[in-house]
């Protein structure tokens, strides 16, 4: 089950290189666009601030990003309604667009795929997914002991 979800993880990751590469994007670029239009699907409002700890990234990183973002007409800098010192971020109706005709069928054929398992099925799948997800999140990045051994097993950072 493990290599199961390896194999689909190679592929999602294959799959997100394809569509950077297909909207000339970088990583933190497109997972800025995902955030501002779901942001934008409940009706709020996004600061840079918010971008930077969502990356986990500087506050310079973001405006990088963000001016790359603008130049490419894909977000707007618009400014608070309240306050003038402040702006929020806005993906733009052709950056939605564009992400929709980009991952409009790859989000189609992976709602065919789960579309006909039962509640207990998924309730399956959401529960190994879960577990899977607190094993991963309690990886210590610098576990007392380690030493080149636990680096020489195989693994990469693509697991």
């Amino acid at each position: 089950m493990l290599q199961a979800f390896r194999v689909y993880r190679a592929a999602e990751v294959a799959m997100r290189r394809r569509t950077r590469e297909s909207m000339s994007m970088g990583e933190n670029e497109l997972l800025v666009l995902r955030y501002l239009l779901k942001a934008a699907g409940q009706n709020r409002q996004v600061s840079p601030s918010e971008l930077t700890r969502y990356l986990g990234v500087s506050t310079a990183s973001t405006t990088a990003i963000v001016d790359r973002l603008e130049k490419t007409g894909h977000v707007v800098r618009e400014p608070h309604p309240t306050d003038r010192r402040s702006i929020f971020i806005v993906a733009t109706a052709e950056s939605d667009a564009e992400v929709r005709a980009t991952l409009g069928s790859m989000h189609s054929r992976m709602m065919a795929a789960v579309v006909d398992m039962t509640p207990e099925e998924s309730a399956a799948v959401i529960a190994c997914l879960s577990r899977l997800q607190d094993a991963v999140d309690q990886v210590d990045p610098h576990p007392v002991g380690a030493g080149a051994a636990n680096g020489s097993r195989g693994e990469s950072g693509n697991d």
